[in-house]
């Protein structure tokens, strides 16, 4: 059996997250022409190449598409393996702002997770709109900012996971059928918001707001009675919700990336700690939920 070591791993999903072998190597501790050898051994390793050459832009080949997802599972694995077992004298303080979906779905099992192994840092996690965070990260709010980016042309933070958009609506009621759509929406600068009216004003399809909230838990509250449809990231799609698709008449809303952004003037060990944890576990959640972002149209989620 041939056995891969964990840190040309690490290097290979720190160059594939950071899109730069460069960036990278800041990352990893090491230099540019160091990254690009150690790629170079995975692949001899592996007997496959993992990177396209001559592009300007990082760029995967099929195989290291595969590749990366496995080794972010393993990474994941290593890490905890390491952090229960050495138990880590970290201490100090993160503030993290986070978008609300998150703190309700996937952050609740990965900070407690991360407090369990490291109970001599203190969180602080605020929510708010993804937009908000990183304005507010500018003004030195947050050490560590999860956030949705919207524009694949603007650079910046670490990707931790591509989210499938689904369209949900109460399966006890038909509001989605109306004329005009009812919408359940956060308020701007709300990302899924921005993308709803963009895609309904191109459909040239007559829409009214019928609720707004900047709350995760009042806006499922509001579709679960019937007030209206709304998108949200797969992975945060609770139960007790009807997935819409292109047979209800809602057309596919492509994807989202959800990034990580580090503050470069607040970087400590417990930030760093807490950025590679969450890293690793969005990895995992990511694995856990392929083909599960995008339910058939008209699937009910319930208890999936």
């Amino acid at each position: 059996m041939q056995n891969i070591p964990t840190e040309l791993l690490r290097t290979f999903v720190k160059a594939v997250e950071t899109g730069s072998f460069t960036r990278a190597g800041e990352i990893v501790g090491r230099t540019q022409s160091a990254v690009s050898l150690q790629i170079r051994r995975l692949e001899e390793l592996l007997d496959a190449p993992l990177f396209v050459r001559g592009t300007h832009r990082v760029k995967l080949t099929e195989e290291g598409t595969t590749l990366v997802s496995y080794a972010r599972r393993m990474l994941a694995l290593n890490d905890e393996a390491v952090s229960s077992l050495r138990r880590p004298k970290v201490a100090g303080s993160v503030r993290l702002g986070a978008p609300h979906e998150y703190t309700a779905s996937l952050l609740p099992v990965i900070l407690g997770k991360f407090a369990q192994s490291h109970p001599g840092v203190m969180l602080e996690v605020t929510c708010d709109l993804s937009k908000n965070l990183l304005a507010r990260q500018e003004k030195g709010e947050f050490d560590l900012v999860i956030a949705l980016h919207d524009d694949p042309d603007e650079r910046g933070g670490s990707k931790v996971l591509t989210e499938s958009l689904v369209w949900i609506t109460s399966p006890d009621h038909e509001r989605h059928t109306q004329r005009p759509l009812s919408l359940v929406v956060a308020p701007p600068p709300c990302i899924y918001r921005s993308r709803v009216l963009q895609m309904l004003g191109r459909q040239q399809r007559p829409w009214r707001i019928a609720y707004m909230s900047s709350s995760y838990s009042g806006i499922i509250a509001a579709v679960r009675a019937g007030l209206g449809v709304t998108l949200l990231a797969g992975s945060t799609v609770p139960e007790g919700v009807r997935a819409l698709g292109e047979r209800d008449g809602f057309p596919a809303m492509g994807q989202l990336d959800v990034r990580l952004y580090e503050r470069r003037e607040s970087v400590t060990e417990a930030v760093r700690c807490l950025a590679d944890y969450i890293t690793s576990s969005f990895a995992s959640s990511d694995a856990t939920l392929v083909g599960a972002t995008a339910p058939s149209s008209g699937a009910q989620l319930a208890g999936e």
